[in-house]
């Protein structure tokens, strides 16, 4: 009962202020000590890690650009399902060596994140195939 509807907002709006009246205290007394020491160290920009960035987004983009390209220019049919299951299977394993930092553990623990989404396209692709057919039936 204390976390629906009215409950909550009347907890917040009590809480609120208090909450407020600490931060200020805090800020405050941070501000005496660190005011005379201001100093900010600016770092220069690792030009390796933007050009690293900027190129697995270029591959994403090449991809995707395929995948546009394979949408609006194939009829449709297994081979279309089939190269669109493919390439996000690859973007999806590339996703995973770069954004989860995979490339740089050890290769199994990729593929123990790799294998079961394969099997997880797998089978929703085998899902509509089933339920496809199953219009056919009937």
């Amino acid at each position: 009962m204390a976390l629906c509807g009215l409950g909550l907002g009347i907890r917040v709006y009590i809480l609120l202020p208090r909450l407020k009246s600490f931060n200020l205290i805090v800020n405050n007394k941070q501000m005496d000590h660190t005011d005379e020491n201001a100093h900010v160290n600016v770092i220069p920009p690792n030009r390796e890690k933007i050009k690293k960035l900027w190129t697995v987004a270029g591959i994403l983009g090449i991809v995707t650009a395929i995948e546009f390209v394979i949408a609006f220019t194939m009829p449709h049919g297994a081979s279309k399902t089939f190269i669109f299951v493919a390439l996000t299977i690859v973007k999806a394993g590339y996703i995973v060596l770069e954004f989860m930092h995979l490339r740089y553990e050890v290769k199994v623990l990729f593929w123990s994140i790799l294998i079961p989404m394969i099997f997880v396209v797998w089978m929703l692709v085998a899902f509509v195939y089933e339920g496809m057919a199953i219009s056919d039936v009937r």
